[in-house]
This record gives C-alpha cells, sequence and structure tokens, in this order.
C-alpha cells in the first residue's frame, strides 16, 4: 500500500482538537505529529486547516446486496458510503435470501470483498426456527444478531414469546433489537383505513407507528436483557419516552446501549407535508419534541452511536400509495456533511459527533485497531472542508443506486474532500477512486 501524507490538518480525536501532520504507511498510521519532516511520500494532501477525522463507522445499513438489485449493492452503496464520510459499514440480515444461514452470510463477505470500496462487517438474522444456529455462531465472525420483535421483515419477525426468551438467554454476542410493537401498529392503521380507506396519507405514518408502540417493543426488550444478562443494542431510539430506559453513563459500564439514526434527528413530523413518503421509515419520524429530545440525549451517554440505518427503495416505489410505499430512505451519501450541520448550528460538539459516529461504534462492537486517530491504527480518515456559503445537495449527483435523496432541497455548510479507507484515497476532490478496496472488519470478543 502507497504511503500518504497529509499535512496541515486540524485534527478531532478523543475529546481533542489539535493542528498536526499525519503519515500513513502500510496501511496505516504511522505518525501524529505537529509537523513531520524528511518523509516522502507518493500521495501528500495539503488539508489547509481542514477537519481530519476518524471515518464514520455505520452500524446500521441495507445495502440490499443479494436480492435487490434495482435498489442498491454492495458496489453503489459503498461509493456513496465513502463519499458521505463512513469508512466502515454494517449490514443488515434483511436480504434476500434473509442472512440466517452460514451459508449465507459466506454469500455476503464474498461479494462485499470483491465490489466494496469501504470496510464491511455483516449482522446476523433471528427468525422464529433458526435459534440453534444464532447460538452457535462464531462472536468473532459476525458484527451483530439482529431481531424484529415488532415489524415484520419476511420471515424474520421474532413473535414468539418462547423464542425471545431462549434468544435473549442463548445469543453469543451482541443482540440488536428492532423494537415496535405490531399489534398496536395494526390497530392503529385499521383505525385509518376506516377513515382514509387506501389513501392514508403520509402525515398519518407517525400516528400508526406511534411512540407507545415503540415503547412497547422496547421496555420489553430491555427488561429481557435485565432479566437474562443479555448485551443488548437497541436500534434507532425515536421517541422521547424511550429514553428512560437507558443510563446515562459510560459505555464501559453498560451492557445495554442505544443508537439513534440521522434522519430522526434532522426531520420531525413537520416534514411530511412536503416529502411525503421519502421519508416514511421504520420506525417513524416523530414530533419535532421527539427530535429535541434526542437530540439533547446526545450530549449525555443516554445515546451511544449515532447510524444511518440507509435503506434505499426506488422513486417510483416511494411514490405509491401509504400501504404499498415501501419504509426506508437513503441516507450514506450524506451522513457526515448532514450532522455536521448540528455543530454548525451550536447543538452538537465537534467532538461529541466523533465520538458517537466513530470512537463509541468500534468499542461497542469490539471493532480491532479502527475508530479513532492513533499510531498503529488502520488509517480511516475523513477531511471535511468547510463549506461557508452551504453546498446544495442538488449540485451533486446521487451516487446510491436509487438516484434520489431527502435532502434534495437543502444545503449543507460542510461537504467531504477527501475519504481513506485502510490507507487508501477511496473519494477525492468529488470522484471514488475505484482502485480502493475495503478490507473485513475484525471483532474481537
Amino acid at each position: 500500500m502507497h504511503r500518504v501524507l497529509i499535512r496541515n490538518a486540524r485534527l478531532v480525536n478523543e475529546g481533542q482538537i489539535f493542528d498536526a501532520d499525519l503519515l500513513i504507511a502500510n496501511g496505516r498510521i504511522d505518525t501524529i505529529a505537529s509537523s513531520i519532516e524528511g518523509q516522502n511520500a507518493p500521495i501528500e494532501i495539503d488539508a489547509q486547516g481542514q477537519w481530519l477525522l476518524p471515518g464514520m463507522i455505520d452500524d446500521q445499513v441495507h445495502f440490499r446486496e443479494p436480492g435487490a438489485p434495482d435498489k442498491g449493492s454492495f458496489y453503489s452503496e459503498s461509493r456513496a458510503a465513502v463519499a458521505g464520510g463512513i469508512t466502515s459499514f454494517m449490514d443488515m440480515p434483511n436480504t434476500q435470501p434473509a442472512t440466517l444461514t452460514l451459508a449465507a452470510l459466506a454469500d455476503k463477505q464474498a461479494r462485499a470483498a470483491r465490489d466494496s470500496v469501504a470496510n464491511y462487517g455483516f449482522h446476523f438474522g433471528v427468525s422464529n426456527d433458526n435459534l440453534d444456529t444464532v447460538a452457535a455462531l462464531d462472536p468473532r465472525t459476525v458484527a451483530g444478531v439482529k431481531v424484529f420483535m415488532g415489524a415484520s421483515t419476511g420471515n424474520m419477525l421474532v413473535d414468539d414469546p418462547r423464542i425471545l426468551e431462549c434468544l435473549f438467554a442463548q445469543v453469543p454476542t451482541i443482540l440488536l433489537a428492532h423494537c415496535e410493537h405490531t399489534p398496536s401498529i395494526q390497530a392503529n392503521e385499521q383505525r385509518f383505513r376506516a377513515r382514509f380507506g387506501d389513501a392514508i396519507p403520509a402525515v398519518a405514518h407517525p400516528l400508526i407507528r406511534d411512540a407507545e408502540a415503540c415503547y412497547r417493543s422496547s421496555s420489553l426488550a430491555v427488561e429481557l436483557a435485565r432479566r437474562h444478562g443479555t448485551r443488548l443494542h437497541v436500534l434507532h431510539l425515536t421517541s422521547a419516552r424511550e429514553l428512560a430506559l437507558f443510563e446515562d453513563k459510560p459505555l464501559a459500564e453498560k451492557r445495554i446501549t442505544a443508537e439513534v439514526c440521522v434522519h430522526h434527528l434532522l426531520f420531525d413530523d413537520r416534514d411530511y407535508a412536503r416529502l411525503g413518503h421519502q421519508i416514511k421509515c421504520n420506525p417513524a419520524i416523530k414530533t419535532r419534541a421527539d427530535r429535541d429530545a434526542l437530540r439533547q440525549a446526545l450530549l449525555s451517554n443516554r445515546l451511544d452511536v449515532i447510524g444511518t440505518d440507509h435503506a434505499p427503495h426506488t422513486w417510483t416505489q416511494k411514490q405509491l400509495q401509504y400501504r404499498e410505499a415501501p419504509c426506508g430512505l437513503p441516507l450514506v451519501q450524506h451522513a457526515l456533511p448532514a450532522l455536521l450541520e448540528l455543530v454548525a448550528d451550536g447543538l452538537l460538539p465537534l467532538t461529541t459527533l466523533v465520538a458517537k459516529t466513530s470512537h463509541r461504534v468500534a468499542d461497542l462492537f469490539a471493532i480491532h485497531d479502527r475508530g479513532y486517530l492513533r499510531e498503529g491504527y488502520w488509517a480511516d480518515l475523513v477531511l471535511i472542508k468547510a463549506e461557508p456559503q452551504g453546498k446544495p445537495v442538488s449540485s451533486q449527483p446521487i451516487l446510491a443506486r436509487c438516484g434520489w435523496t431527502p435532502f434534495a432541497e437543502r444545503s449543507f455548510r460542510h461537504s467531504v474532500s477527501t475519504t481513506l479507507v485502510s490507507g487508501c484515497v477511496a473519494w477525492h476532490d468529488g470522484q471514488v477512486q475505484d482502485s480502493c478496496q475495503g478490507l473485513p472488519l475484525h471483532f474481537w470478543r
């Protein structure tokens, strides 16, 4: 691998911001110093005071491979990811076929090894009939185990109380939970169907998949985890009420953690009128008060990490009526620029953003030698350029296969100028570098 020398950067790492140069050799960070002299490198980048961050590690994406090539693939979505400052991702199991067997897991690993420009890891799925396979998993081979405790996704909905008890008691690694109470959702939807028929408006989505449906499921997950001592990670919190379920203390002292996602921090229920099903997702984007409570909780240790839950669908599918329009939206290409709006508005310290998108993700999933700017660690790096006038999202090509973004009408005050993945330049000056190849993440458990 080439040596890369980055000069005149403002490094953001482990609660500090400081000026330094950084030298990369053999894919890893070789030297961090105030000034690196007497070193030559085939690639030299003058950062000119840009922020240099550890790349975002996205703990939740749906890259749609295998099974939905019209929506995405490791090739297309990993390229969108590095453009958004994401250097590593962990892909969810609800593909076609679902990742419910070791053979399906090996197939996805091989596909990513061939096509991904970002580093990759995979979550394993749970159904009502693969518990023996889950219990026998080697914790070092998967990022985590994902259970849908609510909204059905094919055959991956686990709603049998006996199986849930066994799962929480036997799962050998981190258990990730999607928490929504299906009977509540079904009852809510039936009321709206009685009123609107098939023409349910998009603004009804957070009323159908409401805060109560989330709380009933997430509180059950937390209760099961406490009873069995499970290492539980609750995904995509959306409501103020759920925050009380999680402790405000350091990650190392917790066995129950929580994630918040980009869209639940940047949108609220007022945006449905303008964006409609573009922001229809599960669990739903809720009220402004819920959004603000999530933002506030990021300032504490109650919310541990930020992910995207990138889940692309075609534009045509998103134009369907409520019951047919699929849930999910593309987010990876604009992940860090969107989140940096919270920094620009003074709502989130930059060091906290880096902790929740890089440091804590690496710690939570025990990812070896990644997530920090440390000598000896893999060089997963992002240079962030200030855009004082705001850079319109509409002026940039969309790299995700679906070809659209819910941020199309926005401008961001920061952009990703360069992304390095395992020491290789993956994105620079608005172009993906196809010669870059992501590496598998290693989980030290």
